[in-house]
């Protein structure tokens, strides 16, 4: 992606450095931690995430010398007027770092328009996902969060992997407190939703079992179809997941088998 084109998806304040970089540069990996940058950083945009202990703009002038040419941070940064002098860059302003990542991702969602699974719950994301994977992989280029990449950070640096090869996307969504899910969801907009089993885990920040449920729902809004089994075994929630895809029952008898002896 053109970097002129993410300065709108982003709604960046105030561009500062080089302007040859905006039609020139094209994007093809986002990065939020410097200790993972690729063989590719003249593609690479960082995102300078903001925190109370940390501002991850202090890294870019050690990502400049090691090839990345355009960064993301916030207005408030300390380390912007001591950026601004760098030669051959180019710094987007937004207000919020994090939320600029997001936008973008949802952005890049907005322009796929084939199937996304989106997956939550608080035991057996990561392991249905998996599952799907390799019940699927021979009949479609699938797209899926790397890991259990299901955070704030996590999912939209899964969706930013959607690409024009992709014929379907499997992501999953995890959550810590209220309000979270509402972001996330414009980000995945699965057309079909899975919930695996729902327990107190991690549920310090929710006021109760049916809150948290409440907030995890908020990722189906406008998804025409929802999957959850009631016995939560993850592979009859696979086998759902088939039909809703319009496999038919031998196939998905024998797909099913095949994986439970390889593995």
């Amino acid at each position: 992606m053109i970097l002129s084109e993410i300065i709108q998806a982003i709604h960046t304040l105030q561009v500062i450095g080089s302007p040859d970089n905006l039609q020139s540069l094209d994007i093809r990996h986002l990065l939020t931690d410097s200790r993972q940058l690729n063989n590719e950083p003249q593609h690479t945009l960082f995102f300078a995430l903001k925190t109370n202990k940390n501002d991850g703009a202090k890294y870019i002038p050690q990502l400049a010398e090691r090839g990345v040419r355009a960064f993301v941070l916030e207005k408030n940064s300390d380390m912007l007027d001591n950026l601004a002098d760098l030669d051959n860059l180019t710094l987007l302003v937004v207000d919020n770092a994090l939320l600029a990542l997001q936008q973008l991702a949802a952005y890049r969602r907005s322009r796929y328009h084939g199937p996304v699974i989106g997956i939550t719950g608080s035991n057996g994301k990561t392991v249905v996902k998996e599952w799907l994977y390799q019940l699927l992989k021979d009949d479609y280029h699938i797209t899926r969060s790397p890991k259990s990449y299901n955070s704030q950070i996590g999912v939209p640096l899964s969706v930013w992997q959607l690409s024009d090869k992709t014929e379907l996307a499997i992501f999953e969504a995890g959550i810590s407190e209220i309000g979270e899910m509402q972001r996330l969801q414009p980000i995945i907009q699965p057309t079909i939703g899975v919930i695996t089993y729902i327990g107190t885990e991690h549920g310090e920040n929710f006021p109760s079992l049916e809150a948290k449920r409440a907030e995890k729902m908020l990722l189906f809004a406008n998804c025409p179809t929802i999957i959850e089994d009631p016995t939560h075994q993850n592979i009859r929630t696979c086998a759902a997941v088939m039909r809703a895809l319009g496999y038919d029952e031998e196939t998905i008898t024998q797909r099913i088998l095949q994986q439970t002896h390889e593995t």
